[in-house]
């Protein structure tokens, strides 16, 4: 079920934010997060990602301006999900940048995101749309420049950011594939095999993906491919 999050709105008097010394909330205020936060964060219009969620009543999902204001970061920094996600713990500037405003918010886990990743890459594979675009339509020019100016951020991230989802969500169906593949496998064939299929059964596809940077997908599909060649050769085609 589609929730939109204002909680970043009303800022807490005793927050993480008012706790810092005045000149430290200015140097705050200064930095490229904090104009990531007003630029970006700020402007991410929800109700555009509703379309990914079901209208029926049940859970709602994880903040969605969070998630895709962590998706841009990522992508900017050229982090790991394990960078991300230890950036959104102990970084100060990180938790100003997604909103957070106490030390213990952590907006969302990585189940979350990589169900997040694969609704926007299922999207765009079924519509053509790419909704991760469409943040960036919401910016004027002025705001665009100021954008790039001072965060190094512009519109053709987005396009990177969108074709590093569907990567990793590609990647992530495949190890899944390969890994339920093992399993159906015989104790002897598992044995004679066991070196082709090492790399993926001692960990899920989420925690494969988890430590990879976007620069090594290109490398990480093309041994897919080459694994699930031999697969067809030595086990399907037999």
């Amino acid at each position: 079920m589609f929730k939109k999050n204002s909680n970043h709105v009303q800022k807490n008097l005793f927050g993480l934010f008012n706790s810092l010394p005045q000149a430290l909330q200015k140097d705050a205020k200064q930095s490229s997060q904090y104009c990531f936060y007003n630029l970006i964060f700020c402007n991410i219009a929800e109700d555009i990602f509703a379309k990914l969620y079901s209208d029926k009543k049940s859970r709602p999902n994880a903040p969605i301006n969070a998630m895709l204001s962590s998706i841009i970061l990522m992508q900017r920094n050229n982090w790991t999900y394990e960078q991300l996600f230890e950036a959104i713990k102990f970084n100060i500037l990180t938790k100003f940048a997604l909103g957070l405003d106490a030390l213990d918010d952590i907006p969302f886990c990585s189940a979350s995101l990589f169900n997040f990743q694969n609704r926007l890459s299922d999207h765009f594979n079924q519509t053509g749309e790419n909704l991760l675009e469409q943040v960036f339509d919401q910016l004027t020019e002025d705001q665009l420049k100021a954008l790039k100016l001072k965060t190094n951020i512009q519109r053709t991230d987005s396009f990177m950011a969108a074709s590093n989802i569907r990567n990793y969500s590609r990647l992530q169906l495949l190890i899944e594939m390969v890994i339920r593949i093992h399993r159906v496998l015989s104790d002897e064939d598992k044995q004679r095999f066991a070196e082709k299929f090492q790399a993926y059964i001692n960990k899920t596809s989420g925690q494969y993906i988890y430590h990879l940077k976007a620069a090594d997908l290109p490398h990480e599909l093309e041994k897919m491919g080459q694994l699930y060649q031999w697969i067809y050769e030595n086990l399907y085609a037999t």
